[in-house]
């Protein structure tokens, strides 16, 4: 794991400075600040994955499709161990493996490669679907999408059909910075709820509340948290 002093592993307070050696063009800074706090709490407190763990089968997935603003996402992974540190001041260049969109065959712990918005949550459901199949009933199926994304109809399929069948599995974070151009005050999670999913909003800046709403219960039924943040 990297460190920033021998034997202790980087913390909450060293992310900015893992994020600040990301640099060159088209780092969609906004994008990857309003996803910080979700990210962090997800892989330092709920998420059973680690960087040994990444290819066992009962790993918990994690799945950006919020994917056009890595740098956060990096600086985590990087935090807690599943790639150098010393590889994010190459991110976006033509010999980095960090690219400007994360890479599964090219970035450890990343479990899909994003692109077009709108994907992640279909294949959340599908992800969640094989490993029903499979009897893996242990792993948790997480998804992070913005709130724009969900202007893209391929997530209403999702959504109804992960209700329909009670994919209790699957997880989905919703980072609402109010760029949607299709939305109203709490229409998000009443989106979800209606499909039957088990729906909460918190401050996406407050790790305890979205740690509380992470874990919360939902038996039988998928579980979505809007996390409100500012542009």
């Amino acid at each position: 794991m990297t460190s920033t002093t021998a034997g202790t592993a980087p913390s909450y307070a060293d992310i900015p400075r893992l994020m600040s050696l990301q640099t060159g063009d088209e780092k969609h800074s906004a994008a990857a600040t309003s996803t910080l706090d979700p990210l962090w709490v997800l892989y330092d407190r709920v998420l059973r994955v680690t960087p040994e763990t990444a290819e066992a089968p009962g790993r918990d997935r994690f799945l950006l499709s919020k994917g056009h603003g890595p740098m956060a996402y990096y600086a985590v992974l990087a935090a807690r161990g599943f790639f150098p540190e010393a590889w994010l001041p190459g991110f976006g260049g033509f010999t980095s493996p960090l690219g400007h969109h994360p890479d599964r065959t090219l970035v450890p712990g990343v479990e899909i490669g994003s692109g077009s918005l709108g994907h992640g949550l279909p294949i959340g459901v599908g992800v969640a679907l094989g490993l029903r199949a499979q009897g893996l009933t242990e792993p948790a199926v997480w998804v992070m999408t913005g709130d724009a994304e969900l202007d893209e109809g391929s997530n209403d399929e999702a959504i109804t059909f992960a209700g329909l069948t009670g994919l209790e599995s699957l997880h989905t974070v919703v980072v609402d910075n109010a760029s949607a151009s299709h939305a109203a005050p709490g229409h998000l999670a009443a989106r979800f709820a209606v499909a039957g999913w088990s729906a909460e909003t918190v401050d996406g800046h407050d790790h305890e509340a979205l740690y509380r709403a992470f874990t919360a219960p939902h038996p039988g039924r998928p579980h979505v948290v809007v996390a409100r943040v500012s542009r």
